[in-house]
């Protein structure tokens, strides 16, 4: 595809002294391959008339519903769909001779156990995409449209196809397979050692944190595939974060990667995920509580939406028709902290008519006293919204406002460890993006037998599940690439294994569809129970806003 010489031409001109020259495509071929990846994506001909494609015996259809990416992927490396093989069709599989069965269809021709097809000419694929018809005049299966393009349609798609999926891909090398872990300046130092010491563990570089990569020929405990040997490398970020794309881009011209793998972050990974979405690196599964949504990206992947994901919990509870509807709700937040767009979050969720709204930002260094009379507001009926820390909930009151109903963002709180007064626990109710302490001991038994194995110290214990997770993930969807190391094919797999898995650690299901970038989609609504309040129980439902 298009950005495949685009990557390597950037990668040229960041990589001083790099051998081998990226491709120059004057304004005309750029316009060409622009075209043909636009009609491929989108199903856009380069007139800006939708592509129609046609079946027989059924309606047309056109635009985006018929692009050619819906069935052959993104990357063009295709699937499988019930016993229907959807084909490959990059240049490395179009122009050669090739098995025609899904089981042999990423071999050699010479042990192809299936039937053979001839290789594509110029003239062959402009008859199968017009005709429906392979080299040989064989019929395509039902699944595959007829596109009756005209002959600048014809030609875009044909140059777009002759170099899909050519060309470099940065971060692989013949022997080795290059990664990258991204840590922002802000992120918390305990979290930062226990997944460091995690991924360490899994890249077979138990020094990771200190020397900044580790290098392996198979991961301990980890299902890596041969024929590589894995590198990670620390991208630790500094300074303010409008300085951190042009870190970002400092690292990957010093060390090019194929993919970003789990990475911590605090207030803002807006730089990291726009960095992954302009340069094609996937970035899978970082630590992120505050992530981006852009639903519409592609490389970035994440675990859930964090605060904003509590936020629609929240506001499921808080709708004004309710029958103990509060009359007014109060957030409180640090001003520095991912609470801020938590409570924005929530008040957008919840509409524009119902309760009265007031946000209470504590300033950073704002003293506990501060926390104390913003809760002397509260009133009887109100609903009070701590987006807080620990720090920040042992400074509370020893009893919360009379009648007041009170609401905490576990993912800030620490969870089941938040440090609330007895007399809160018996009011409060707690966001739950994950699955519950009592339930989700079958879902940890793997990484906290993992951990125990290679003595590694539980010292953030969703941190380093999630990151374990997120290698586990990565090195089964990196087992079914077959040699095919394409970033597009990559994250497609990564789908694939979320919608696979059965043991999630924090989490009771997780899937992702093409076009969704957050595999844990609900949560619940907890509270303490008994007058000792030691448990968390649902309060409710499992809820998917």
């Amino acid at each position: 595809m298009f950005w495949w010489l685009c990557a390597a031409a950037c990668l040229a001109m960041l990589t001083a002294g790099a051998s081998g020259a990226a491709p120059r495509l004057s304004p005309a071929a750029a316009e060409q391959l622009q075209n043909g990846e636009r009609l491929y994506r989108q199903g856009v001909l380069p007139s800006g008339k939708p592509l129609v494609a046609e079946r027989e015996g059924a309606d047309p259809i056109q635009g985006q519903v018929a692009a050619c990416m819906n069935c052959h992927l993104r990357s063009g490396l295709g699937t499988l769909e019930g016993r229907i093989l959807i084909p490959p069709i990059t240049a490395k599989y179009l122009f050669r001779p090739v098995s025609t069965s899904a089981a042999s269809i990423a071999q050699p021709p010479t042990n192809a156990r299936g039937p053979m097809r001839s290789r594509y000419t110029a003239a062959t694929l402009a008859r199968a995409i017009r005709e429906g018809v392979d080299p040989d005049g064989r019929k395509f299966d039902y699944l595959m449209p007829r596109y009756a393009l005209d002959e600048a349609s014809m030609s875009a798609t044909l140059d777009y196809l002759r170099q899909f999926g050519r060309g470099p891909v940065p971060g692989v090398g013949g022997e080795t397979l290059d990664f990258a872990t991204v840590i922002t300046p802000d992120a918390d130092a305990t979290e930062r050692q226990g997944m460091l010491d995690v991924l360490g563990h899994c890249f077979g570089a138990n020094d990771v944190s200190q020397a900044g990569e580790g290098s392996m020929q198979r991961a301990p405990g980890m299902r890596i595939p041969a024929g590589h040997s894995w590198r990670l490398h620390v991208w630790q970020l500094t300074g303010p974060s409008e300085g951190w794309e042009q870190q970002l881009l400092q690292h990957f011209a010093a060390q090019p990667v194929f993919a970003l793998i789990s990475g911590l972050g605090r207030e803002n990974w807006a730089p990291v995920h726009l960095f992954c979405q302009e340069h094609s690196v996937p970035c899978l599964l970082p630590n992120v509580d505050l992530p981006v949504v852009e639903e519409d990206d592609f490389y970035p992947v994440y675990f859930s939406k964090g605060v904003l994901l509590e936020a629609q919990i929240f506001a499921s509870r808080l709708q004004p028709q309710a029958e103990s509807a509060a009359r007014r709700v109060i957030q409180v937040f640090r001003s520095n902290d991912i609470g801020s767009a938590g409570a924005a979050a929530l008040q957008q969720a919840s509409g524009t008519s119902g309760p009265q709204w007031l946000e209470r930002p504590l300033k950073p260094d704002a003293p506990a006293s501060q926390l104390v009379q913003v809760l002397n507001e509260a009133e009887p009926k109100d609903a009070i919204v701590l987006w807080l820390r620990p720090q920040d909930l042992r400074e509370l009151p020893q009893s919360p406002p009379p009648d007041a109903a009170v609401f905490i963002s576990g993912l800030m709180a620490d969870l089941e460890q938040a440090p609330l007064p007895a007399a809160w626990r018996s009011v409060a109710r707690m966001s739950y993006p994950l699955e519950l302490p009592a339930l989700r001991a079958l879902g940890m038994g793997f990484a906290q037998g993992w951990f125990s194995y290679y003595r590694i110290p539980v010292v953030a214990e969703r941190v380093q599940t999630d990151t374990y997770l997120a290698c586990e993930i990565l090195a089964e969807a990196a087992g079914h690439m077959v040699n095919n190391w394409v970033p597009d094919r990559l994250v497609e797999l990564v789908e694939i294994e979320l919608g696979h898995r059965l043991v999630n650690g924090y989490y009771p299901r997780l899937g992702l569809a093409p076009g969704q970038r957050f595999a844990s989609k609900g949560g619940y609504l907890a509270r303490y129970e008994g007058a000792s309040g030691t448990r968390l129980i649902a309060d409710g439902d499992w809820i998917v806003p």
